[in-house]
């Protein structure tokens, strides 16, 4: 049996945050949560996840410079980042895949899609990232 997706969601709108997390829990992943920069860092020491669900506009250290820091690291570099942001501005996709995003999903989220969303960058990323096995 395969163990379950680990995604970790990290917004700081609670309400965000919880209808994120519900959404994908329904699907049957494993959702870790943190409020802010640090939190996630922390999350990350411990359990690193399969796809990171980043809110660019976080308190403190925003999120273009925590996904920056993450694909700098070769311990957390292989982590799929997928921008998660009311940023629909021209020119914020760019900015988001230059700090190192691997996608861009923008708010409001359509909650009958952001579930496929999630599971094309994962495929995308295991067949990116994995070495073929036998």
């Amino acid at each position: 049996m395969m163990k379950k997706p680990c995604l970790l969601v990290v917004d700081d709108h609670p309400t965000n945050l919880k209808l994120v997390s519900d959404l994908l829990e329904f699907e049957d992943y494993e959702v870790l949560r943190a409020v802010d920069a640090e939190t996630a860092q922390e999350m990350i020491r411990l359990t690193v996840p399969d796809l990171v669900l980043m809110d660019l506009a976080l308190p403190g250290m925003d999120g273009l410079t925590l996904t920056r820091l993450l694909k700098a690291d070769p311990a957390t570099r292989h982590i799929i980042i997928v921008a998660l942001t009311a940023y629909a501005m021209k020119g914020d996709e760019a900015k988001a895949r230059e700090a190192g995003c691997d996608g861009y999903i923008t708010k409001p989220i359509d909650t009958r899609s952001i579930c496929a969303q999630v599971a094309g960058y994962l495929k995308k990323g295991q067949t990116a990232h994995s070495p073929q096995t036998l």
